[in-house]
């Protein structure tokens, strides 16, 4: 059935705003955090799917880094093992880690591979072991409290941070035209798995990759003012003023450190977006007003 006229004229009106920012971006790598609802409804799977693969098409360079913690804690509690968390991260003794790793680097990853390979593009999957990705070091919390007169340190087990990267496999697959579809399991000196927060992966993958934008899908609008209202545009200087005043809080504090980390470290933009929009990716980088906030350094 044909488009009426003034449908027609607004498929042309999106198609013509978004030829600047193809021409603009085309060669540039865009470091995508994929979590969240966004990795747990069917039609929005697929939709960020075909997002890739049409980034991919016109240029592009998008490198997925994904989490996939409802996953993980659906398997535990499969097999009878109760998820534990402190300070918001899972204590992941050997048997969680091998869950983990089970998850994250096999059922998690070659979902979104195939999700993205059968809307026409050609994903590879790997884990932070793979070509040496993501090297680790174990995490651990310190808590001060006035009946102690030292900092008590927890230990949660197989959680790490990114010590470093070597993204040679990275680029290889980006030269061949593959699109990485990373898991964020590092691997320690020791030669110990552990997990990793993906946004802090991904922040760490943009900045020595030199990225164009970092991406993080959330399951929010964004940024918000006191009053609720969506914050567009920010500056480092701007993001740190709403810290300290309290406006950003709670579980946006790391989402916004790993984007204040690598805008400062030489990514052009990170961008915080909702990724319970389909086509959230899209809108953002191909459409004047976007649809979530951006911060640049």
């Amino acid at each position: 059935m044909a488009l009426d006229a003034q449908a027609a004229t607004q498929v042309a009106h999106v198609l013509t705003e978004s030829l600047p920012y193809i021409r603009r971006f085309a060669g540039k790598t865009m470091v995508i955090k994929y979590g969240g609802h966004a990795m747990e409804n069917d039609e929005l799977k697929n939709s960020f799917a075909r997002d890739i693969v049409l980034m991919k098409l016109v240029g592009f360079n998008p490198v997925i880094v994904h989490g996939g913690g409802p996953q993980i804690s659906q398997l535990l509690k499969r097999i009878g093992k109760e998820s534990r968390f402190v300070d918001g991260m899972r204590v992941t003794d050997s048997e969680t880690m091998d869950v983990v790793e089970m998850v994250l680097g096999g059922l998690v990853n070659k979902e979104i591979v195939n999700h993205v390979n059968r809307n026409g593009g050609r994903a590879v999957g790997l884990t932070g072991k793979d070509g040496d990705l993501i090297h680790a070091r174990k995490l651990t919390i310190t808590r001060k409290s006035p009946e102690l007169e030292a900092p008590e340190i927890i230990d949660i087990g197989h959680v790490g941070e990114v010590a470093s990267i070597e993204p040679t496999i990275i680029k290889t697959l980006i030269k061949e035209d593959f699109i990485p579809i990373i898991a964020p399991i590092g691997v320690g000196k020791d030669g110990q798995s552990y997990n990793i927060n993906a946004d802090l992966v991904a922040g760490k993958i943009a900045e020595v990759l030199r990225a164009e934008k970092l991406m993080l899908l959330t399951d929010t609008t964004g940024v918000l003012d006191k009053q609720g209202a969506l914050l567009t545009g920010l500056d480092a200087r701007r993001v740190q003023a709403l810290i300290d005043d309290g406006t950003i809080h709670g579980g946006m504090l790391p989402k916004i450190a790993c984007a204040l980390d690598a805008v400062r470290a030489g990514v052009k933009a990170a961008h915080i977006i909702d990724g319970r929009i389909q086509h959230a990716v899209l809108v953002e980088l191909f459409t004047d007003a976007g649809i979530g906030t951006l911060i640049r350094g």
